[in-house]
């Protein structure tokens, strides 16, 4: 009887392996981000619609055709649904892939990452950390020092120039 538990015991972990999302910090200082709580009704009146299909659904804006593509402003750019501070302009770089790219995040726990097993791919999903909406995703080809590729949905963010 007790080999029979301790089989099915292992057999549901190995079954709900491939199910769970890893979460982490890209940040090495303490997360003291006060986290937003809202029903998806809730931010179903506070967003547009392309902004909740972005932002909740996670979609993703269509390549070379966002706002802050090709944007030089100075400024910093916050997260759309909850003003939450996210990049700087000095992040920023052109990477040609489509969509908004920088090199490193604000400090301060801003910004989780969760794997994201979505289209048959795997990769690193970008995620605010005060309200937990979809900002793109995170790659290891980045051309600056950091190696890293913030690539963002323009539709998340608002760049709040200086």
């Amino acid at each position: 009887m007790q080999r029979l538990l301790i089989l099915t015991v292992l057999l549901a972990a190995v079954a709900c392996q491939g199910q769970t999302k890893k979460v982490a910090t890209t940040s090495t200082a303490v997360d003291t981000v006060k986290k937003i709580v809202r029903s998806e009704a809730e931010w179903k009146k506070i967003l547009t619609p392309e902004q909740y299909h972005i932002l909740r659904e996670k979609g993703t804006d269509r390549p070379f055709a966002g706002k802050y593509y090709l944007a030089h402003d100075n400024g910093v750019y916050k997260c759309a649904a909850c003003g939450n501070e996210l990049f700087t302009s000095d992040m920023k770089f052109d990477s040609d892939c489509g969509w908004p790219s920088f090199d490193k995040e604000i400090e301060g726990g801003k910004i989780i990452q969760q794997e994201d097993r979505s289209y048959g791919m795997v990769r690193t999903e970008i995620l605010c950390a005060k309200c937990g909406s979809h900002l793109g995703h995170i790659f290891d080809d980045g051309p600056t020092l950091t190696g890293k590729r913030y690539c963002v949905n323009s539709t998340s963010i608002n760049l709040v120039k200086k």
